[in-house]
């Protein structure tokens, strides 16, 4: 089947095209299969831990039950991947904040190619092995202080666990990076993303058994809840796919070009800014982010410490320090992202050199400056739009007190809608450009 020229292909031809071209259907094949070794990694345990226990305590623990969404399951579980993507996500925020800081990093990103990209590359996966290997600490601290679920305590134990969590944590990110580079999609999001679809049905399952009962004891006012709660959340779905889709087009005219005695006429077009550039990823850095908490809190020197103590018990879900902290992360990672991604100044000067202009604004600085306004609204509107979206199913959760979806409230949705039509679009994108090279090749 061929896909349609010029039209986004449909998914009945998406579908056909992975089934028959065997490129696409070699990366698709790739993915599944090391997102599948993931998740049997995550139910490998670690040994000298009595799970059970383990998996009742961190039940009153909301950060490290927020964790346990983001791992799939593998930080209740206690397998060698408990850390999961983590470290590596966190070490690209440090890596990124760092690279606009510091000029010597900057010129490595932008100037030195491939070569400097690959260089960047290598110091964010020391950067994650450093992080690895302080949160795997912080984790096995937390057992320690836990006799009921530490068997056999000891400097054995120590060192085996930090070191079966840390090497767990890097192989994960080489999966990440396999993915990227040989399959579709972003690795680390995808990764996310199943991690977070493993949970959803033993989450549904206690849902419809919290409502079942409570229809056996005549209290349908809980029902009434719950619904109310997944309409808020198909609700927060729309708006996710209505932000993800929202686009800005400015128009682009091009100036007559002589070509022998003729004129080429002008072209019109349009230069696309998306209401949100950086995609899911402000969701999934600001909620990594707001996971390290959870981490700290089994230190020895925080827990000695009643102020720091304090401090992060308001930075659990559903707390409103947490929830205001969400929202400036959200709109902080958002500029930072927008400005990666969109440079105005780029911008001007590329359509300066090819002769095209915005129609009412002068080429060069004041094309640069119209851009920067631009986008900064832009984003600004579509970061307030994700953290809204991001905090209000919370709010209802807390309302309607239904805690069996904690953890998997409108950051999930964001992180699962987000991905999806990510690789959905990476996979059309592969779709067209196949079909082109056929047209080519006949």
């Amino acid at each position: 089947m061929d896909v349609s020229r010029g039209k986004t292909p449909t998914a009945q031809e998406t579908f056909v095209q992975m089934a028959q071209a065997a490129g696409l259907r070699g990366r698709v094949l790739v993915t599944l299969g090391l997102l599948l070794l993931v998740r049997f990694g995550i139910f490998i345990p670690i040994p000298g831990i009595n799970r059970e226990n383990f998996a009742r305590a961190i039940e009153n623990i909301p950060g490290l039950g927020f964790l346990d969404i983001f791992t799939g399951g593998g930080v209740s579980a206690l397998g060698i991947f408990a850390l999961g993507i983590l470290p590596f996500i966190n070490a690209s925020i440090i890596m990124q904040l760092l690279t606009a800081a510091i000029p010597k990093l900057e010129d490595l990103q932008k100037n030195e190619g491939e070569a400097g990209r690959r260089k960047i590359s290598q110091i964010t996966r020391y950067v994650a092995l450093g992080g690895a290997i302080i949160q795997s600490t912080a984790l096995t601290t937390t057992l320690l202080n836990r006799p009921e679920i530490a068997t056999n305590p000891g400097f054995a134990f120590v060192a085996e666990t930090i070191l079966a969590l840390t090497a767990g944590s890097m192989f994960v990110m080489w999966i990440s990076e396999l993915i990227t580079e040989r399959g579709i999609g972003n690795g680390a999001s995808l990764l996310i993303f199943v991690n977070i679809v493993a949970v959803l049905p033993s989450t549904l399952g206690s849902t419809i058994e919290l409502a079942n009962d409570n229809l056996q004891r005549g209290n349908r006012a809980v029902l009434a809840q719950i619904v109310i709660l997944l309409l808020v959340f198909l609700v927060t779905i729309v708006g996710i796919v209505f932000v993800q889709e929202g686009t800005r087009r400015i128009p682009i005219v091009s100036a007559k070009v002589q070509v022998g005695k003729r004129f080429r006429r002008e072209r019109k077009s349009y230069l696309p800014l998306r209401l949100v550039q950086g995609g899911v990823m402000p969701i999934i850095f600001a909620s990594s982010v707001l996971v390290l908490p959870s981490f700290l809190s089994g230190l020895p020197f925080i827990q000695g410490t009643p102020i720091l103590q304090r401090i992060l018990s308001y930075l659990t879900p559903g707390h409103w320090a947490y929830l205001v902290l969400y929202l400036v992360l959200i709109v902080a990672f958002s500029f930072f992202y927008s400005s990666l991604i969109v440079n105005p100044l780029d911008v001007s000067q590329n359509l300066k050199k090819m002769g095209s202009s915005i129609p009412g604004i002068r080429p060069g600085k004041s094309t640069s400056e119209y851009l920067e306004k631009v986008t900064n609204r832009l984003t600004f509107l579509g970061a307030i739009f994700l953290g809204v979206v991001a905090i209000v199913p919370t709010v209802v959760e807390n309302i309607t007190q239904i805690a069996t979806f904690r953890g998997i409230g409108a950051t999930s949705l964001l992180i699962l809608v987000g991905v999806a039509i990510d690789t959905a679009k990476q996979i059309q994108t592969y779709v067209i450009s196949q079909s082109y090279e056929k047209m080519v090749k006949q």
